[in-house]
């Protein structure tokens, strides 16, 4: 079976949710989150707790934790071909529900414009 596609949003002004929230990121925290996107590359819809976790309404979260601290990046599938990261959050006991609800709007926005809201990181 063909790995899945890895795409990260885009917003209208061609910013990267996720790149930014990486960029923004301590050197180790940055590396493991990466290696997490890798694990969702090559498993896709086989990845499962620990690594990822289903929360609601279509949208997932890819896990990574380090010296107590949680990271999240949410995404959501877009068919069986393509994941598609809509942004990163540190986390304390949950995912607050506004960045549920903006990965829920950021998928809506992504269904209906596909190639506008499309950015391939290198490497994928």
């Amino acid at each position: 079976m063909p790995r899945t596609q890895v795409i990260l949003f885009k917003e209208d002004d061609d910013t990267v949710p996720l790149v930014e929230w990486l960029d923004a990121l301590p050197p180790k925290p940055r590396a493991k989150c990466v290696a997490a996107l890798r694990r969702l590359h090559l498993l896709d819809h086989e990845l499962r707790r620990p690594e990822a976790d289903y929360l609601r309404d279509g949208i997932h979260e890819l896990r990574v934790s380090r010296q107590g601290v949680n990271y999240r990046m949410l995404y959501f599938f877009h068919g069986r071909a393509a994941v598609v990261l809509s942004h990163g959050v540190v986390k304390e006991r949950v995912v607050p529900p506004i960045d549920i609800e903006k990965a829920v709007n950021r998928r809506t926005r992504f269904e209906a414009s596909p190639a506008k809201h499309s950015f391939w990181p290198k490497g994928y």
